[in-house]
């Protein structure tokens, strides 16, 4: 598979390695993101690359020795006691710029717990002729060491790159998709290329699941657990607020009520798991987030959303080779489950974009009850709702992953549900269809997969 995106992360790097004094650059984010193959494609053949492990720090140190020994024969002929140690030999061998990149810093640091101090000093001296690069896929270690004020490190960075997952156009352009079939297999792998390159493997996304998810031996049965251990101390509390989540449990005195736990125990866990990016927080359009009872708990990650939907629910008979009643949950459920990441993609596409010869700010759902024509109480629902940045404009969408959708009846029915919210009178009203297929009856509002994936682009 090609490398894709990450074209603004490559030109920072770069930048930050040929300026002229030596530079520290930080780079994180969660596993499988590529982090370490975007820093192998930047460091040249006189660069030096060290993945450590979780072994203790003189035999970390050997191993880095015979590294450096690529680059300055003999340099793992001597023992070195501590860090400040190899890293002035490495100083005082060299007479030209180059890079040493530290993968897997975290361990490092676990390990060494001075380590983050010695190279404090180091950079302090503005004595080192070399660049540094660490990079952690545990993000709360590397918040910890190098964005709390706290830390030794603190304010050392020349460029701190936080790696995301990879949006949605770039699945399309990696695999060779067309635009329905991309939001298909992005709503299962979401935006992590290590998950593309094992579904390029494989005939269709019906064998990749199975090959690699659907399978007690298959590589990302377990991913969960795996991206959950960098990050998080309690497994097991963890792993089952994100099952409950994942089984619809959204708001939070039901998460509470399954976990058989006061709420106010919750709230760190869940900020936590919202900070590594694994659930969002849904509230509607025009309501303050810190409203937590309106507030709504989703899996935000999309492979995550998959898991916790189809792999814990359907485990015992994973676990036993019962086929069938998995592959029946799919057939049932999945493109409903697509529709609901489907919602997300729009809401994206929207935010901040120019759509229809319009800017709009964040796009949100938005969902309570109004009075209707008769004056009586209605609950309605709106999967897109965006104000144009100029306040004019009210954008409101409607979402099917369905076929053969009547175009003129939907528009119909979303102007009139939009002609009911007290806060969209001063506002020019702008029904949109985000669909699946062209309408029957195309009022010429519908934007579809291909249109998303554009506005994407955009982005």
């Amino acid at each position: 598979m090609d490398f894709v995106d990450r074209i603004e992360e490559t030109a920072r790097l770069r930048d930050a390695l040929a300026r002229e004094k030596s530079s520290l650059v930080v780079m994180y984010g969660r596993r499988r993101l590529g982090k370490s193959t975007l820093i192998k494609r930047v460091l040249s053949d006189t660069d030096l690359y060290f993945l450590a492990d979780r072994s203790e720090g003189q035999h970390q140190r050997s191993l880095l020795a015979k590294v450096i020994a690529q680059v300055f024969p003999d340099f793992d002929k001597l023992t070195y006691p501590d860090w400040e140690s190899i890293f002035r030999a490495v100083n005082y061998r060299t007479d030209k710029r180059f890079t040493l990149c530290l993968d897997e810093f975290p361990y490092l640091a676990d390990q060494s717990p001075e380590l983050p101090s010695v190279l404090q000093k180091l950079i302090d001296e503005k004595q080192l002729k070399y660049n540094l690069v660490l990079c952690g896929s545990s993000q709360t270690m590397m918040y910890g060491l190098f964005l709390d004020a706290t830390a030794p490190l603190y304010g050392r960075a020349d460029e701190t790159l936080k790696l995301t997952p990879i949006r949605l156009p770039y699945i399309q352009e990696a695999l060779e998709l067309d635009a329905v079939k991309a939001i298909e297999e992005y709503a299962v792998w979401g935006g992590v290329p290590r998950y593309w390159e094992l579904r390029e493997n494989r005939r269709s996304l019906d064998d990749a699941l199975w090959h690699n998810i659907l399978s007690i031996n298959g590589i990302l049965y377990e991913e969960p657990i795996k991206l959950l251990l960098d990050d998080v101390k309690d497994i097991v509390k963890t792993s089952t607020i994100m099952s409950y989540i994942g089984a619809g449990a959204n708001r939070l005195s039901e998460i509470a009520a399954r976990c058989n736990e006061p709420a106010t125990n919750l709230s760190r866990p869940l900020k936590k798991l919202i900070d590594l990016g694994f659930l969002e927080k849904d509230v509607p359009f025009g309501i303050d987030e810190k409203n937590t009872k309106k507030s709504l708990y989703k899996i935000a990650d999309p492979f995550m959303a998959f898991y916790y939907r189809f792999v814990v629910p359907n485990r015992s008979f994973i676990e036993l080779g019962r086929r069938l009643p998995v592959e029946q949950a799919l057939d049932t459920h999945f493109p409903e489950y697509v529709g609901m990441q489907w919602e997300k993609l729009c809401r994206d596409a929207v935010t901040g974009n120019l759509v229809k010869g319009v800017v709009y700010g964040k796009a949100k759902r938005w969902w309570g009850p109004v009075l209707n024509e008769d004056k009586k109480p209605e609950q309605v629902e709106f999967d897109v709702m965006a104000e144009s940045l100029d306040k004019k404009y009210l954008l409101v969408g409607e979402c099917k992953w369905t076929t053969q959708e009547n175009g003129k009846q939907l528009t119909t029915e979303l102007s009139r549900r939009a002609k009911l919210l007290p806060f969209a009178k001063n506002h020019t009203i702008v029904p949109v269809l985000f669909l699946k297929h062209v309408p029957k009856d195309n009022v010429g509002n519908a934007l579809l997969p291909e249109d998303v994936v554009a506005l994407m682009k955009m982005a």
